[in-house]
């Protein structure tokens, strides 16, 4: 069990750039939608829709519009309390932009350059555009909006967004250094959150879960498309007859995300025993997924209905964001120092 109590911030994005699928659940949805709802924090969540980002390699108004509001959809549906986090789109809080410039003039090109996501992204053919090379930064810009004073900040993530997280708090760092004495730094350095069960999940091909790989079972997948998916999943040729290694199973690495801890036993230990075939855990698995979001496909399937309800609930997570982003603005526009006549930012708190 997470101590969610020991985090007073948590920020988190999600893309929409395609249909979300089991390894955005398990590494960061579930999670997410835990640490937000926890009666016991003392914390404030704010998860975003990071259109902004998905101008990196969508270019689809049409489709940009339905993937935002199926991420919302599919947040609420999965269980997300909107009376206790923040749930808006990256694109309502136009303080990033501001921020963005202000990181992105502190940030040495040849860092944005080492970038391992920036590279592997242009080695699977993406355009090498300058939104995908400063990724980073405005990333770093949708953690640290959001900080409050006093308070440590905590961004839930998978093991391939670590460096960008480095990033975030190298260029956090790097403003503190510049323009705030060291006995008040404006912002603090981000914690990752990774879940080591959870860091990579496997796609149907055995490569990390991904869009971009086209290896993704869909979280609202249902019927025969999802059958289709789960019965696709890459396994070896051991016969039928032969005992098989679990542990070395992509469908077995699914399952154990799923099984309750009495399932998980008993299928490793058929897998070992021989007999037991590779079909046999797919159809295990399927009855497991269909278990597991059962009802949240009835809570989509209703949300859907009411599309203005979800706009609502968007409109009042932006209105929280701006209000803390323009905090943090006021005190970032005077450290920097822009003259902020006119601009209706107040600073907070003086050096």
């Amino acid at each position: 069990m997470l101590d969610s109590s020991s985090l007073p911030v948590i920020v988190s994005g999600i893309q929409p750039s395609g249909t979300l699928h089991l390894g955005n659940y398990l590494g960061a949805i579930r999670q997410n939608v835990a640490l937000a709802n926890d009666e016991t924090a003392r914390s404030e969540a704010y998860l975003f829709i990071v259109d902004y980002h998905a101008l990196t390699t969508l270019r689809d108004a049409d489709a940009l519009r339905r993937y935002t509001l199926d991420v919302a959809l599919d947040y609420l549906a999965l269980g997300l309390d909107p009376e206790k986090a923040s749930l808006f789109v990256q694109s309502d809080v136009p303080q990033l932009g501001e921020l963005t410039w202000i990181f992105l003039c502190l940030t040495p090109t040849s860092l944005l350059e080492k970038g391992v996501s920036y590279k592997d992204k242009v080695a699977q053919g993406l355009t090498a555009n300058g939104g995908l090379l400063t990724y980073p930064i405005l990333q770093a810009a949708d953690i640290l909006a959001y900080t409050a004073p006093g308070h440590g900040l905590t961004v839930p993530v998978g093991a391939d967004q670590k460096q960008n997280l480095e990033i975030s708090r190298d260029t956090a760092a790097r403003f503190n250094q510049a323009y705030r004495p060291d006995d008040d730094p404006l912002f603090p350095l981000p914690e990752p959150l990774i879940l080591d069960d959870v860091a990579v999940i496997p796609g149907v091909d055995g490569r990390k879960m991904s869009k971009s790989y086209d290896n993704t079972i869909g979280i609202f997948d249902e019927g025969k498309p999802l059958k289709k998916k789960v019965m696709s999943i890459l396994s070896d040729s051991t016969p039928l007859d032969d005992p098989k290694d679990p542990d070395a199973d992509h469908t077995f690495a699914l399952i154990r995300h799923f099984a309750t801890d009495d399932e998980r036993a008993e299928i490793a230990d058929a897998y070992r025993a021989g007999g037991y075939g590779y079909g046999h855990a797919k159809k295990a698995l399927l009855g497991m997924i269909d278990r597991h979001f059962g009802e949240a496909r009835e809570r989509r399937r209703e949300l859907a209905e009411r599309p203005d309800e979800v706009r609502q609930i968007l409109q009042a997570g932006a209105h929280a964001a701006r209000s803390r982003a323009s905090e943090v603005m006021a005190e970032v526009r005077d450290a920097v120092g822009f003259f902020n006549a006119g601009t209706g930012y107040e600073v907070r708190r003086t050096n």
